[in-house]
């Protein structure tokens, strides 16, 4: 089991794992949100996560193109993506994990996006346009 929280501690919860793959996403709306090139996450069941405080805090937005962010409407961490809360796949943002994380990323994905001043790393991992 694994836990998290927001930058503010308002927002906690648990996900029991392991990830089924974490990935390094460079799509646009990722870039926003992170404020940075990407965001790394992993996917896993819907079921295995679990809020455990401030719930009421979380706020999930959908963009026009792209899947939902979830995010503490206190401070603004980003911390679940790929349709959490209704999708029975979801991403959790692992900048959010309490803990470290013996998994490690396994590819870059939307790399059409990766903005002009974004390097990517010479990290031996896979990339793909879009999601593989």
């Amino acid at each position: 089991m694994m836990r998290g929280s927001c930058l503010c501690g308002a927002v906690r919860f648990e996900v029991t794992g392991p990830f089924d793959g974490v990935v390094h996403c460079h799509c646009a709306s990722c870039k926003k949100l992170a404020g940075g090139g990407s965001t790394t996450s992993g996917r896993i069941a819907k079921d295995a996560i679990r809020i455990l405080e401030g719930e009421e805090l979380i706020r999930t937005f959908q963009p026009a193109d792209g899947k939902s962010k979830t995010f503490c409407t206190v401070c603004g961490s980003n911390l679940f993506g790929a349709g959490w809360p209704d999708a029975e796949v979801a991403a959790v943002r692992l900048a959010g994990l309490d803990e470290g994380l013996d998994q490690v990323p396994q590819a870059h994905i939307f790399v059409r996006s990766v903005a002009p001043w974004e390097i990517l790393p010479e990290d031996g991992l896979p990339r793909f346009d879009t999601r593989p």
